[in-house]
């Protein structure tokens, strides 16, 4: 005998929201709330200041540097991201190349955002 009416959605016992996250989210919300900028964003984040470039590293982070300039070094690294994985994805395959096609779209997203804010604090152009 045919099913006419399907089965309904399974509910999962945990919920795939991560409440970490959410509260994160919505810190960045209320602190934009209670202090409007006025002007451009990035004008008015701070330089940065000195910190390690990852976990247990020989390197940092300069203190002093703009926030429009910080932006643009990561928008350049993002890039380099996007073509390191290119390359390795044509080499890869089965589930590496799924991870690493995953890893690319998540780079270019990454770069997409830190684009439009950059592209965003710019004066518009005159035609």
């Amino acid at each position: 005998m045919k099913k006419l009416v399907p089965d309904p959605p399974v509910s999962l016992p945990f919920s795939r929201r991560n409440p970490d996250h959410d509260q994160a989210n919505e810190q960045v919300r209320q602190a934009l709330a209670n202090h409007p900028v006025e002007g451009s964003l990035l004008a008015a984040l701070k330089p940065t200041a000195a910190g390690p470039a990852g976990n247990d590293s020989l390197f940092t982070v300069r203190p002093g540097i703009s926030a429009e300039e910080a932006l643009l070094h990561v928008s350049i690294l993002l890039k380099a991201a996007e073509e390191v994985s290119d390359e390795i994805t044509e080499r890869a395959s089965g589930v590496e190349r799924g991870l690493i096609w995953s890893l690319i779209h998540n780079v270019e997203m990454a770069r997409g955002v830190v684009d439009a804010l950059l592209d965003g604090s710019r004066p518009p152009t005159q035609a």
